[in-house]
């Protein structure tokens, strides 16, 4: 919070945080931060793509603009892209009267049709991500081989608390790193049976990205980050077959389980 106010400048007019934050999972308090932007005059604008409006309301812990990817958790099945920006009317008419005229703000009626179809059933997706997610992060985080875990639904997450007090529950991401060099973290993401390598969150299946040690996004990332991390989209199969599939997949690579 001292970081974000010292940031702020007389010129400042908005600030954009991103909670949880990808792909760190990284809780920021909505709630402190606004007081800081209305302090300065300015807007605050919270991406809550990983909580979706099921788990986090940002607009009713302060925030003036919410920001979220309907690829992900909104549409959640993978097969439709769009975005949506939330907040009062002054603001999104300004949005419209500028943004869309430079770049354009309207999807195509099948997509469209995919994300509203989708967002009917995101309560019992969310909750169903999040009770898979906190099982599979309770038995990462009690694995010999798994070097670090962050998921907000952890006592042991740095922002826990926070996580407690502004989101209904945790939703379905865990990032964690393994003790093990390049090699044997490729090898143990291709031994993944039921867990899908893919770029993308907010699936019906899982899926899983490894960012290696030497990625250029590293310098932004805590220092367990750095050395290399997994950044795990928990699905909606059941958990016990996900637990399973990263079981045999350690095995596989060579690393200690129990």
């Amino acid at each position: 919070l001292s970081q974000i106010a010292n940031a702020v400048r007389p010129n400042t007019r908005l600030i954009h945080i991103e909670t949880p934050g990808n792909p760190t999972t990284r809780v920021s308090d909505i709630a402190a931060i606004a007081k800081i932007a209305k302090t300065a005059g300015a807007l605050l604008s919270v991406d809550s793509t990983f909580a979706s409006p099921f788990l986090q309301h940002p607009l009713a812990l302060g925030a003036d603009l919410v920001i979220h990817s309907l690829t992900k958790y909104i549409n959640g099945h993978g097969d439709a892209m769009g975005g949506a920006v939330i907040g009062r009317k002054v603001l999104i008419d300004q949005i419209k009267s500028q943004a869309m005229v430079n770049m354009g703000g309207v999807i195509s009626p099948f997509n469209a049709w995919l994300i509203m179809r989708g967002a009917v059933t995101l309560p019992l997706r969310m909750r169903q991500h999040s009770e898979n997610a906190m099982q599979v992060a309770r038995f990462l985080e009690s694995q010999p081989a798994v070097a670090f875990i962050a998921y907000p639904g952890l006592e042991s997450h740095p922002q826990h608390e926070i996580a407690k007090r502004q989101m209904k529950m945790y939703s379905g991401v865990i990032a964690f790193g393994l003790k093990a060099d390049v090699a044997a973290h490729n090898q143990f993401v291709n031994a993944l049976e039921v867990i899908v390598p893919a770029v993308s969150i907010g699936h019906d299946e899982s899926l899983i990205v490894y960012v290696g040690p030497n990625d250029e996004r590293n310098h932004f990332y805590p220092p367990e980050f750095a050395q290399g991390h997994l950044r795990f989209s928990v699905g909606l199969e059941d958990a016990e077959d996900i637990i399973a599939d990263l079981r045999q997949a350690l095995t596989q690579a060579g690393l200690s389980v129990i």
